[in-house]
């Protein structure tokens, strides 16, 4: 399954008890659209003992399986949390933040003009660029 939402709680490391190997574990909150419009609210254990880089508040993609958590709360009570366990957490930049980031900043280009002159005597102006785009994507 995919899941897209928003990181509500830093990625945080944690080691397996059975064989130590350890994972990242973060909550993600999957806005709904709709009558019901609360979000959906998810636990995420990702497989992978590499630090995801991601942060609270970012916009992510999450593939993986998704279950059931059952347990007993502190009072006694029966109670239960979605648990997606992850291969894959891929961070995605919303629209907005992505075009403003793809927007380069263009250099002041200066254009120079030659004159030539072809064999059959007729003159032709013709506009040169300069190829140093240096500082385009600055």
């Amino acid at each position: 399954m995919q899941v897209f939402g928003n990181i509500a709680q830093t990625p945080e490391r944690k080691e397996s008890r059975t064989n130590g190997r350890g994972y990242y574990q973060f909550r993600l909150a999957e806005s709904q659209r709709g009558l019901d419009t609360a979000p959906t609210f998810y636990t995420v254990r990702l497989m992978k003992d590499e630090d995801p880089l991601l942060d609270k508040g970012d916009f992510v993609r999450v593939t993986g399986k998704l279950k059931a958590d059952f347990y007993l709360s502190r009072e006694g009570k029966p109670t239960g949390n979605l648990l997606v366990i992850a291969f894959e957490a891929q961070k995605i930049a919303k629209p907005a933040a992505l075009i403003a980031e793809a927007k380069p900043t263009q250099p002041s280009v200066t254009k120079t003009s030659s004159t030539v002159v072809t064999r059959d005597d007729q003159v032709h102006v013709v506009e040169q660029v300069p190829t140093n785009t240096s500082g385009w994507y600055d």
